[in-house]
C-alpha cells in the first residue's frame, strides 16, 4: 500500500507528487490518459491571472507565492531533466485601461511595478501594435513560459521516483467506516493511505459518489498558434480579455474563448475565425503569417475561480487540489506546497481556510474575464 495516491497527472497533480515526493512519501499517480496533455498542455502559460487586480484575494496570495517560486523551480527541473520549460520574463502590455487606479493600487499593495504609458509608448514597445491606446498599462516583471515543457520536465523528474499509471481511468472511490482506502480501475484496486484529487475539470464526477462534489465546470478555451518570426511581438499583449504571447522561437499564441460546452473538446470553424480576426487587429502582422495550429482544452472552472484545496470533510485521508479554472499554471506550486502541508500537518504557507470545499467563494465585478460565468 502506497502512502499517497494523486489522481491525475495534469500540472497540479503533477507538482502535488513532486512536493509529496520530496517530503519522502511513497507516491503513485494515475492519470486517465496521458500527464500534462489536458488544459495544462492546451494553456497560455503567463505566469500571472490575465488582470491580477481583478481576481480575489486568495487568488493573488497562491499566484504572488509561485511567481517568486518559479525561476528556482525552473532552473532546476532543467538541471535534473535537461528540459527547459522556458521561463522568460518579457512583461505585460495591458491596452485596457478602465481600471488604472484599482490595477496601481494592487500594485502598490502587493509590490508588483506597474508602469503607465502614454501614447506613443505603447508602440514604443510594439512597434507592430494595431490600436492606439491613449494610454496602457505595462507590468514588467510578469513572466511565461511554454506549459508542454514544464509538463513534460516535471514528468521526466518523477517517472524513475514514483509509480507513475498513465491511460488508467479511476472509476471508483473505495471508502470504508468514513477513511479511504484507495480506488477501483479497469485492471483492479489500488490502495493507498491517503488520496488527492488533482483530476481538473473532471474532479466533481469522482466526487459525485460522496455526495458532495466541489462545483467544478469544465469551460471550454480555443487558442490559435502562429508561426512568426523571432522579434516581431516581443510582449504578452492583453486586450479585451484576448492575449497575445510571444515565445522565444518567434511564435505567438493567440487566445482565448470561454465556452461552456461541457466535457465536449472539439475546436470550431466560427470561434477560430473570432480568434484570427481578433490576433490580426491586435497586431496586423499577424495577418501575413501562417497559422500553425489550432485546439482546445477544459479548464476547471471554479466559482470567482478559486480553488478547492484541503481535505474532504468527513472521510478521513482524502484530499482535493483542483478548480484552478485559468490561473492553475501560476497557482500551481503553491497549491501543491500547501496541500502536502495540510497533509503532513505542517505550517501552512498560506491561510489554508479560503480554500476548503464551504468556503465561500464570492463573485468578482467582472466575471466575464476572470471567473467561469455560470451557463444560464
Amino acid at each position: 500500500m502506497r502512502d499517497v495516491l494523486v489522481i491525475g497527472g495534469g500540472i497540479i497533480g503533477l507538482l502535488t507528487a513532486r512536493e509529496l515526493r520530496l517530503s519522502g512519501a511513497e507516491v503513485t499517480l494515475i492519470e486517465m490518459g496521458e500527464t500534462g496533455r489536458e488544459s495544462s498542455w492546451a494553456g497560455g502559460g503567463i505566469v500571472s491571472p490575465l488582470y491580477p487586480w481583478r481576481v480575489p484575494e486568495p487568488i493573488t496570495a497562491l499566484s504572488r507565492w509561485s511567481q517568486g517560486l518559479y525561476p528556482t523551480l525552473t532552473n532546476q527541473l532543467l538541471d535534473e531533466t535537461g528540459i527547459d520549460p522556458e521561463f522568460t520574463i518579457n512583461g505585460l502590455l495591458v491596452l485596457d485601461d478602465e481600471d488604472l487606479d484599482l490595477a496601481l493600487d494592487w500594485g502598490a499593495r502587493h509590490g508588483q511595478p506597474i508602469e503607465i504609458l502614454q501614447e506613443p509608448g505603447p508602440h514604443a514597445l510594439e512597434p507592430e501594435l494595431g490600436p492606439r491606446p491613449a494610454r496602457a498599462l505595462h507590468l514588467p516583471g510578469i513572466a511565461q513560459l511554454r506549459p508542454p515543457r514544464l509538463s513534460k520536465a516535471v514528468r521526466r523528474a518523477l517517472e524513475k521516483r514514483i509509480d507513475l499509471r498513465e491511460r488508467e481511468e479511476v472509476c471508483e472511490l473505495l471508502v470504508e467506516q468514513g477513511r479511504v482506502r484507495g480506488v477501483r480501475t479497469p485492471k483492479g484496486q489500488v490502495e493507498a493511505k491517503r488520496i488527492v484529487i488533482c483530476a481538473g475539470a473532471w474532479t466533481a464526477k469522482l466526487l459525485e459518489q460522496l455526495g458532495t462534489p466541489p462545483d467544478i465546470q469544465p469551460v471550454r478555451g480555443q487558442m490559435l498558434l502562429f508561426h512568426a518570426k523571432p522579434g516581431q511581438i516581443n510582449h504578452i499583449t492583453l486586450h479585451a480579455g484576448r492575449y497575445a504571447i510571444p515565445r522565444r522561437d518567434g511564435r505567438v499564441l493567440f487566445g482565448s474563448t470561454l465556452e461552456h460546452a461541457g466535457f465536449v473538446k472539439r475546436t470550431t470553424a466560427e470561434d477560430k475565425e473570432a480568434l484570427y480576426h481578433d490576433a490580426i487587429d491586435l497586431f496586423p502582422v499577424l495577418r501575413r503569417t501562417p497559422i500553425e495550429d489550432h485546439w482546445s482544452g477544459l479548464r476547471p472552472g471554479s466559482p470567482s475561480g478559486i480553488p478547492y484545496i484541503g481535505a474532504y470533510p468527513g472521510i478521513e485521508g482524502l484530499y482535493f487540489n483542483a478548480g484552478h479554472f485559468r490561473n492553475g499554471l501560476v497557482m500551481g506550486p503553491a497549491s501543491a506546497r500547501l496541500m502536502v502541508d495540510l497533509m503532513l500537518d505542517r505550517e501552512p504557507i498560506l491561510d489554508p481556510a479560503p480554500y476548503a470545499l464551504n468556503a465561500a467563494r464570492s463573485i468578482p465585478d467582472r466575471p466575464d474575464v476572470e471567473a467561469p460565468a455560470r451557463p444560464s
